[in-house]
């Protein structure tokens, strides 16, 4: 017991030198951290200067104690463990180390044109496909929309009719079905008078083409193209074998116009049915449809309908005016010049007029054709010359003059919208073509000229002698706020 106090003692002494090590640590720590340097970190500064060794008899020694002697420049690279020991910072560079410059972003390193070209792309690229997914829905259902465009054509024509019927005091639904039947049988009428035509005169019409085959020969044997009659025998011979060995192709062909009978029939119905229809409640139809547009665009959407729809209306009506004119004045061009079936070939003119440049070429080429082989060589080129002079007339007067600034399409849109509705949906895409492209004019012109005058709208009103030349104008051609 009497060591004892002896060893409390020690331990109290002991535990009161700890404590004087600890507080000079502190200072010399808190001092370090009032001469660090700015960018050094506080961790790394409390790592140096608790680095520092104490002395034997229990005082600390000074800061930087035991540490390396070499030039302040001369600061080698530190080991591993001295980073995990500093509490994981990362030492300042030396003054000597190169810069090293920071990799830009690289939107920015790319050039203007590549970042415009990319941007364009691949919304040309969805936009692409959604074309590609539109004309396959639209294959599928072909028949339908088809049917669907003839009766919007259709009834292009036939609606000034209800008009005028309902202001004369007919009911609305009255003048639609006295309109509607009397235009379809006006086209059942003209369709049995071709048929009839073409089955009355084709006994004749064989023995005419027999003879003007025959004739044909001779024109041959004698013309200065040095033909001889075996290779025209030749010719027919092939021409006999050809038909013989592709008999089965021809029946499978006889076989699938059946099948285009049944769908063109089921097309017409259809038409017929939407046609009546669309001149009933035409107008609730195209309210309805403006329930499907975006609110923020249905004003101008329901601006620009009515406006398509004048210009699909003059496009229909001059077309048929222009259609008229050329059959009556061809057909009876062919009629004195003794060509048979002038009338059903008259008909025929008519009704490939709807399909533009093309139509008349093909119409007119029909036309000298039957010619050739019914009347001879001089006949042929004689309705040649009708043709082509009616065409004429058609094109620089009747053209302009009918059809006016309703529909302005260029001739060459003309030609490619042709074009792709021919390779697209045969000849009812090559009549549906012009029309569309038409109206599609229309639309996107009035659009254009909605959205800049709503953008002058939107803008602060000018104010001094600036206001006049900002005001709104509305350019040739364009409608008025009021329309």
């Amino acid at each position: 017991m009497s060591r004892l106090p002896g060893w409390l003692n020690g331990l109290g002494d002991a535990l009161h030198r700890m404590g004087e090590r600890l507080d000079a640590r502190r200072a010399a720590a808190e001092r370090d951290d009032q001469l660090s340097p700015p960018y050094l970190a506080p961790d790394a500064n409390h790592t140096s200067s608790s680095g520092a060794s104490t002395a034997g008899n229990g005082s600390a020694e000074p800061a930087g104690a035991g540490t390396d002697k070499s030039a302040p420049g001369d600061a080698g690279p530190q080991p591993a463990g001295a980073a995990a020991k500093s509490g994981d910072s990362v030492p300042a560079p030396p003054a000597y180390a190169p810069a090293v410059a920071a990799r830009p972003d690289p939107v920015v390193a790319l050039p203007w044109g590549i970042r415009v070209a990319a941007e364009a792309g691949w919304r040309l690229l969805v936009l692409a496909g959604t074309l590609w997914v539109l004309m396959k829905v639209i294959s599928t259902i072909e028949l339908v929309v088809l049917a669907f465009v003839a009766a919007l054509l259709i009834t292009a024509v036939l609606q000034p009719t209800v008009t005028r019927l309902r202001r004369v005091g007919l009911p609305h639904g009255l003048a639609t079905a006295v309109t509607a039947v009397t235009g379809f049988v006006l086209m059942g009428l003209m369709g049995w008078f071709v048929v009839w035509q073409v089955m009355d005169n084709i006994d004749n019409l064989s023995d005419r083409v027999r003879d003007g085959i025959e004739e044909l020969k001779r024109w041959l044997l004698d013309s200065p193209f040095h033909v001889t009659e075996q290779q025209i025998n030749d010719i027919a011979k092939n021409l006999s074998d050809t038909i013989g060995a592709n008999t089965e192709q021809i029946t499978s062909a006889g076989l699938q116009g059946v099948t285009v009978v049944v769908e063109a029939l089921t097309g017409i119905l259809l038409a017929m049915f939407c046609t009546l229809f669309l001149l009933y409640d035409g107008k609730k139809v195209w309210q309805w449809t403006l329930k499907l547009v975006p609110a923020q665009a249905r004003p101008g959407v329901a601006g620009a309908g009515p406006r398509a729809w004048r210009t699909l209306t003059a496009y229909v009506r001059g077309t048929v005016l222009v259609a008229l004119i050329d059959a009556i004045f061809i057909g009876v061009g062919i009629y004195f010049l003794g060509v048979p079936l002038a009338v059903p070939l008259a008909v025929f003119i008519f009704l490939f007029a709807f399909i533009p440049l093309v139509g008349a070429v093909v119409s007119g080429a029909l036309a000298v054709v039957v010619a050739l082989v019914t009347n001879g060589v001089f006949t042929a080129l004689m309705v040649l010359v009708v043709v082509l002079a009616v065409q004429q007339i058609e094109g620089h007067v009747l053209q302009p003059f009918i059809l006016g600034r309703a529909v302005r399409v260029h001739p060459l849109a003309v030609v490619l919208a042709v074009a792709c509705g021919g390779l697209i949906a045969g000849i009812g895409g090559a009549v549906v073509a012009v029309p569309l492209v038409a109206v599609t004019n229309t639309v996107v012109g009035y659009l254009r000229a909605y959205s800049h005058e709503q953008a002058l709208r939107a803008s602060p009103e000018p104010r001094g002698a600036t206001a006049h030349g900002v005001a709104f104008t509305a350019a040739p051609g364009t409608v008025s706020r009021d329309d």
